[in-house]
Parts: C-alpha cells; structure tokens; sequence
C-alpha cells in the first residue's frame, strides 16, 4: 500500500480537503491523526475512517495556537508512536477590498480580518510544521505538505489571502533547505477552485466567471488535491523537496 505504516498528522481535517485526504490515507494504509476546530465534524470524520479500515486519532484546537499544536503532535506520537507526515491544511478567509470607496465613505479592510487569515494561514503552517519537525528530526525521516493557493498569485479582494498564501509557498522553500539534511521533505500544493463548504458560499454569477477561466471547465473534486498529498508523502517522490505543485485544472497555465 502506498503509505503503509505511516503515521499522518492532517490539519483542517473536519471537511473539504482535509476530510478527503484522511479517507485517501486511511485507505492507502496510514494511520492519521485529524485536526480542527470543529469537534463534531471531527467525530463524524473519524467514524468514517474507522468505516474504512483505518485508525484514526482526532485532536481538537486550533493551528495557531501553540499548545494545541503541541497536543496534536503529541497525540499523534502517544497514540501511534511516530510522526511521518504532516498536511498543513488549515486555512480560513476573511475577504474584503483593501480600500474601496462606496457612497462616498472610505471602507478599509480592517486589522481583525488581517490578522486572523495570517495567523490561521501563515503562522498556523509554521507552528504545525516547526513541532511536527521535532519527532522527524529524531526519526531522520518526514514528509511535509503545506497548503498554499493559486490566490498566491494575488486576487482582487484577497490581499490577506494572498500574502498568506504567498509566504506559504516562501516558507516551504525556506524548510526544504533548513531540515534537508534530516531527511525531512517539506513540499507543497497550491489548490485552484475545488469544491468545499468555502467554495460552495461563492455567488453564483461569480463561480460562472471562475469555470469559464479554468481549461478543464470544473472544480476539483477534494480526492484529486489528495492524491497528491499521497503521491508527495509517498517513496514515489523521496527525491522531490521545496516544490510548490499547482492543481486548478490549467487555472493559471
């Protein structure tokens, strides 16, 4: 099996991309830990992983919070003795225009909504990936994902998002020198549109003009994001670090 006997650590992992990739990695011989905020979604996740075979773990807290990352990877080693992969996959918006004048009144994005994608988003990645770090360095082996967007390119209405996202794809570069030499893999995805619960809130109209710009006509279904997770983490890619891989359908080809 593709990652028999690996211990998976999946941030975000209530729904959408996360959901999918513990399923993926359940069925694909791993045993994972899933993360997130949202307890019961969690439960419900978790049932369904044991529904596939799997063992499964779930820890409740948020990425940007050091103590409950330090529970999630400790829950990950007490429970299963080892960490070898961590997917950064936790992320939230907070979209406005960074100035826009509307009936005369200036509107500014406000602090509160910088903040806290940059924590989720940018921070959130760095604890995750600087405590998970700790166990692989012992190991001398890792795998790990982060989660950046082709918003990192930048989006109207998305500079929170963007420079998030953005300085994922820098620091995953900045990892993959760092901890090379613990034989430690630090990649990542940058996902185009792909059907969540955060797409599924787009209007209408708006989603119309986002499929027209895509080449193959679609969202992405969350198990093709997955499996590249899978393929990342995999044997199949033990030479491939520092990579930023983007899946969206030809979205910015």
């Amino acid at each position: 099996m593709l990652l028999e006997n690996k211990v998976a650590l999946i941030t975000g992992g209530a729904n959408g991309i996360g959901r999918a990739t513990a399923l993926y990695f359940a069925r694909a011989g791993a045993q994972v830990v899933i993360a997130d905020l949202a307890a019961a979604a969690l439960e419900t996740v978790c049932e369904e992983v044991v529904a596939a075979g799997g063992a499964v773990a779930t820890a409740v807290g948020n990425v940007s919070v050091r103590e409950d990352v330090q529970r999630m990877v400790d829950t990950a080693v007490q429970r299963f003795g080892r960490l070898d992969i961590l997917i950064n996959n936790a992320g939230i918006t907070r979209d406005a225009l960074t100035t826009r004048v509307k009936d005369g009144q200036v509107k500014l994005m406000s602090e509160e909504q910088w903040d806290a994608v940059l924590d989720v988003n940018l921070k959130g990645v760095w604890l995750c990936a600087q405590l998970a770090a700790v166990p692989m360095m012992a190991q001398r082996s890792g795998r790990i994902v982060n989660t950046a967007s082709v918003s990192a390119l930048g989006n109207i209405g998305q500079a929170n998002y963007s420079a998030s996202k953005a300085g994922v794809i820098g620091l995953t570069r900045a990892l993959a020198k760092e901890w090379a030499r613990y034989n430690i893999a630090v990649n990542c995805i940058a996902p185009g549109g792909v059907k969540t619960q955060m797409t599924a809130a787009i209007p209408d109209p708006i989603m119309q003009e986002l499929l027209h710009e895509i080449p193959f006509g679609r969202l992405a279904e969350p198990e093709e994001i997955a499996s590249v997770h899978a393929f990342l983490c995999s044997d199949m890619a033990s030479y491939i670090t520092g990579q930023t891989i983007f899946v969206d359908g030809g979205l910015k080809v």
